[in-house]
């Protein structure tokens, strides 16, 4: 498994687009709310949560596609599957590789955003915890995504169909936690939950993912 961190690290910084476009993203989205809602520090507190929350979920979307796609293109996914090296260690692998780049990148990012949006010091350290229990669930739950569309045309799209359903919890709990924090409410409820989440993703995500990339290549 440490291999295929360090194997996929190697790989993401070699292309830094791969790292750079989905980030970019997110900084876009979120940057352009300001500018269509008004500079009210009111307003933008108040939709401070959701609007970070959708664009980190965005992002995930938008990158997840690019954790498989180029060793299924060039048949190193295969021979990984043929090989002796266990396909769920490299799996758990390339799920914490993708993370690094990306949903830890977007959780550093967040108390920037927080303060962007006259979000007090509660809000903003619970944005980051949300954010730090969550992204790791999202790209658990987005790698089923990816396995399941290895070679299908629009995989991005189909990701979407296939995750998003999956996401709503997150989601919901994540903008609840922050708005909790904001108001100086108890939120601890809300971080048990994401960590019960994650928790159970980790379990089963990396499972389906490997089957899921075992029927791609069978066909």
């Amino acid at each position: 498994m440490l291999e295929t961190i360090r194997r996929d690290l190697l790989l993401h910084f070699r292309k830094p687009a791969d790292i750079l476009n989905p980030l970019a993203f997110f900084v876009l989205i979120i940057s352009l709310f300001p500018f269509g809602v008004g500079p009210s520090a009111s307003i933008l507190s108040e939709i401070s949560a959701g609007v970070i929350w959708v664009a980190a979920l965005l992002t995930t979307l938008f990158s997840i596609d690019m954790m498989f796609k180029s060793d299924y293109e060039d048949g190193t996914l295969e021979q990984i599957v043929l090989g002796k090296e266990s396909l769920l260690l490299v799996v758990y692998g390339k799920v914490f590789a993708q993370w690094l780049v990306g949903g830890l990148m977007i959780t550093l990012m967040s108390p920037l955003f927080g303060m962007m949006f006259y979000v007090n010091n509660d809000g903003i350290f619970a944005t980051a915890l949300a954010l730090m229990l969550a992204t790791p669930t999202m790209t658990l739950l987005g790698s089923i995504g990816a396995a399941l569309t290895l070679g299908l045309n629009k995989g991005g799209v189909l990701i979407s169909i296939l995750v998003l359903p999956l996401y709503l919890p997150v989601l919901i709990l994540g903008v609840a936690m922050i708005d909790s924090a904001i108001v100086g409410d108890d939120y601890v409820g809300h971080v048990f939950w994401l960590a019960a989440i994650l928790v159970v993703s980790t379990g089963f995500a990396p499972l389906a993912t490997e089957l899921g990339i075992r029927i791609s290549l069978s066909e």
